[in-house]
């Protein structure tokens, strides 16, 4: 009989605008946390909570995170992710991007956050969260189910 495992969802928000080079997406700095500390990141994103759907978990992480409402959400795409048996085994990722929302982007949870800000897509700042990397470069596309860190 093969083992059950438990897939972990998320939700991710990325915010979009027009800049002087292009389209820019807003991102964090991850701050002292267990993962990806001093890594670049979706300015909000979050686990999806017991009988929460991925779009009010990504409107609710836009608030907790930046404190901003009214996000008018588009869905990109889902990605299904492996570490390779890490603690982090299965994840299902659920990834917005959104043009419109009322309020000023703003760091809520600065023991998490180091820095938020502005980056053109054609140049993300270094280091990156893997997963999202892959995930920012998919932005746009007709893609709609993305795989990361599966070998073959």
């Amino acid at each position: 009989m093969t083992e059950r495992f438990v897939v972990v969802p998320a939700s991710y928000v990325y915010l979009l605008r027009e800049g002087g080079t292009g389209t820019e997406v807003l991102l964090q700095l991850r701050g002292d946390v267990p993962y990806m500390a001093g890594h670049w990141a979706a300015a909000a994103a979050g686990h999806v909570e017991l009988g929460e759907t991925a779009y009010d978990a990504a409107r609710r992480e836009a608030v907790e995170e930046l404190a901003i409402t009214g996000v008018e959400l588009s869905f990109e795409f889902a990605m299904q992710r492996t570490a390779s048996g890490e603690a982090i085994d299965e994840r299902i990722d659920f990834f917005f991007s959104a043009r419109s929302w009322e309020g000023q982007p703003t760091i809520v949870e600065a023991e998490k956050c180091a820095e938020i800000g502005w980056f053109p897509l054609d140049a993300l700042p270094s280091p990156m969260v893997p997963h999202e990397a892959h995930a920012l470069a998919h932005l746009g596309t007709s893609e709609k189910y993305l795989t990361f860190g599966f070998s073959g």
